[in-house]
């Protein structure tokens, strides 16, 4: 099984599915017909580390630490037989194996029970008496965190299921420490981690292996992969790209780091990855000085030298390929249910096809982003009908019809243009993205997202305060979110909103009405599932670039390594990190349905001001009237049944006059109108022109036709009985 290229993600992203960069570039090489395979080394690890084998010698490693192990750990090794017995299942059931085993996990005293378990009073009310399979999903990801917790306290402090060694990797502006933790004897997981890798890499015998580094918490082990790699496979190269080198190694110095990687490519990686690839597989006695290559660190005469000197363009999105799964153990994805709330869930549970609909963001003014590096920068969207042909490509290969759409923001336009595709072709998907809570998103525009298969949209309220937002640029007001989120819900679409506290300038005040919009929001039901998060200052970010305008002081150190967290003091002066628990523990309730009546003081233990904020702010905003006149281009489409038709007459002053009676049947119930004959006739020939598949008709041309046999449209169209389609699938876009 030799192959050229090794594409493989290092220890550990997800559990429930393959983080999609390396299906990416996958995709990409076959376009170019390059020879790969890929792996995922972390879900092989999970399932190696998590085995009754595996688990055996985690505890024989342990025994000698007996005594000096916390309380906690000290009972998981005394039931270590009740931990070890069930595990294989345990691990075949959150595969989507054995789905009666639900019923005895959720059993009284079948799993054992550490700390983790000290969270399980709410389980009544999370998953009811029927919920038996997400309940077990539930216990068995809590009897895996005990284990978890065990391994942390006894084997390796480093591990966490989505991430090792994350401390290392984090605002890392120096090598130093990371370099002297990789001169270290291999730990347990480590030697888990090469012994896979090295079985590997000796059936496909790659000549160049890349490696694609996410996040901070794939650092270490993916250093210590390529360490591995340069000590057994000496003739093998080695390119690293990914998330983590984009935004962080964008100032790299230290020459160290190339003593494990040759090539560290940046942003867009089809091409960079295309030039190093053809280097090594058909130039590779090519003096380094005389390489072509784009946005590519080398080590050139014992020095890190930035080489882009291709005048070849970018591929477009058009030319990248569709994100190929093959080789990746897609049947042996760990689903599992930290937290009983159903945004989270879409994290963890199930395995996502990833897809992207445009390429960066189509707003690209938010302050705290990184809006100056190109995958944001650069925003591309894809046509419609290629992005669902996509779809279709990987249900054939991977047989599951669940799409994550990564974006940064999707595009309401293209989300739209999606929707009508699918349902043009009738296929039946679930899928879900990131957003901006932007006024496109109307009410009707929802409830097309929602018949094509959107279950879900996150986006970010960050600050709710009005002053702030304006400052982010973030081009929404709290009044437009809320009406916005109101659509979404009202169409059957979940909302998770992102929060965020800390933002420069803010005030106590300030942070104290924004918990006010957030619980209120919750309280109306308009968002359901929510997540704090302290603002953070990145090098790449307008902030973090002009922090004068933002009365910060940032506090600078020398960059020979990573650099994008920045440590800064505000002008303010405040300890923003205060709020932290109040602000986590009061939307943990109100995610819950409760604690809205408490009040907002509660939720800390130090004394906060009042909240200026009026007790009906929200319901305010969204009782504002709404109504906007249909432009002439909108487009009309409807997605109900065609009617079963009666026929009747009226006396009308004394004349016959002949009515057709239009009974409609959706899902769920039924409805009916009556019309006079030739309306109704006309009416029956556009709703079958307005479904899905067929020429999109505008406004315009609608008032056109129905006004060459009658008077004027408006009166019609705002009827009682058009009101009644309006409410049941007719959609003005």
């Amino acid at each position: 099984m030799q192959k050229d290229l090794f594409l493989f993600t290092p220890p550990f992203t997800q559990l429930n599915t393959p983080y999609p960069a390396t299906a990416y570039i996958k995709g990409f090489l076959n376009t170019k017909n390059i020879d790969s395979y890929q792996m995922d080394l972390g879900i092989e690890v999970i399932l190696e580390l998590f085995s009754s084998i595996g688990m055996r010698k985690v505890f024989e490693d342990a025994r000698d630490k007996n005594s000096i192990l916390s309380d906690n750990s000290q009972r998981i090794y005394a039931l270590k037989d009740h931990y070890i017995r069930p595990l294989d299942n345990i691990i075949s059931f959150l595969q989507g194996h054995n789905d009666t085993f639900a019923r005895q996990i959720c059993t009284d005293n079948f799993l054992p029970q550490a700390s983790r378990f000290d969270q399980i009073d709410d389980l009544e009310w999370a998953f009811g008496n029927m919920g038996i399979q997400d309940k077990a999903k539930h216990l068995a990801t809590l009897y895996l965190e005990d284990l978890s917790d065990f391994i942390v306290d006894c084997v390796d402090d480093h591990f966490g299921f989505s991430r090792y060694a994350e401390r290392l990797g984090m605002s890392a502006n120096s090598f130093d420490e990371l370099y002297e933790e990789l001169q270290q004897p291999l730990s347990y997981i480590d030697e888990i981690t090469v012994s896979i890798l090295e079985k590997k890499l000796q059936e496909t015998q790659p000549k160049l292996v890349v490696m694609s580094i996410p996040f901070p918490g794939n650092l270490y082990s993916g250093l210590r992969s390529c360490q591995f790699i340069k000590k057994h496979f000496p003739k093998t190269k080695i390119a690293m790209g990914g998330g983590f080198p984009n935004t962080e190694l964008r100032s790299l110095k230290d020459a160290r780091v190339f003593e494990f990687v040759d090539f560290i490519c940046l942003d867009d990686g089809e091409l960079p990855l295309e030039l190093v690839a053809d280097y090594v597989l058909h130039h590779p006695l090519k003096p380094l000085q005389d390489l072509e290559l784009k946005r590519t660190f080398i080590l050139e005469n014992e020095q890190v030298t930035y080489k882009n000197n291709s005048k070849k363009g970018d591929y477009k999105q058009l030319q990248v390929g569709t994100p190929d799964y093959a080789d990746l153990l897609l049947d042996q994805y760990i689903s599992v249910i930290e937290v009983a709330n159903p945004m989270h869930s879409l994290w963890s549970d199930g395995r996502w096809n990833k897809l992207t609909m445009a390429h960066g963001c189509y707003w690209g003014k938010c302050t705290f982003c990184d809006i100056s590096l190109d995958y944001i920068s650069l925003y591309e969207p894809i046509a419609a009908t290629i992005l669902v042909d996509r779809m279709e490509q990987l249900i054939a290969q991977t047989g599951e019809q669940g799409f994550h759409f990564v974006d940064e923001a999707a595009p309401p336009a293209l989300m739209r243009a999606v929707a009508l595709e699918i349902l043009k072709r009738e296929l039946t998907v679930t899928w879900w993205t990131n957003i901006r809570f932007e006024k496109n998103f109307t009410q009707d525009l929802c409830h097309l997202l929602k018949a094509s298969g959107c279950i879900a949209v996150s986006g970010g309220l960050e600050v709710a305060s009005d002053r702030l937002l304006k400052l982010i640029d973030k081009g929404v007001t709290v009044e437009q979110v809320a009406q916005v989120t109101r659509s979404f819900t009202a169409a059957g679409i979940m909302v998770h909103t992102y929060l965020m506290y800390g933002y420069p300038t803010q005030t106590i005040q300030e942070t104290v009405d924004s918990l006010e919009m957030t619980r209120q929001l919750f309280q109306l039901g308009v968002i359901q599932s929510g997540f704090w998060h302290q603002f953070a200052l990145t090098a790449h970010s307008p902030v973090g670039m002009n922090t004068q305008d933002y009365g910060i002081t940032p506090h600078l150190k020398e960059i020979s390594f990573a650099n994008n967290d920045v440590q800064f003091t505000d002008s303010t002066g405040i300890d923003h990190s205060i709020f932290s628990d109040g602000l986590k523990k009061s939307l943990f309730n109100f995610m819950h349905g409760i604690g809205f009546d408490m009040s907002l003081q509660e939720w800390f233990d130090f004394e906060i001001p009042q909240t200026t904020i009026t007790p009906y702010y929200i319901e305010d905003c969204l009782n504002t009237d709404s109504f906007r006149s249909i432009k002439s281009n909108s487009k009309v489409i409807y997605l109900g049944n065609l009617p079963l038709i009666g026929r009747f007459s009226k006396t009308k002053k004394g004349k016959e006059v002949p009515y057709l009676d239009l009974v409609f049947h959706d899902k769920s119930s039924s409805f009916q109108i009556e019309l006079p004959e030739d309306q109704g006739n006309w009416l029956l020939d556009h709703l079958e022109l307005w479904q899905p598949g067929h020429k999109l008709t505008t406004f315009s041309q609608i008032k056109t036709s129905y006004e060459s046999q009658f008077e004027t449209l408006e009166p019609f169209w705002y009827s009682e009985e058009m009101e009644i389609l309006r409410e049941n699938g007719l959609l003005v876009l």
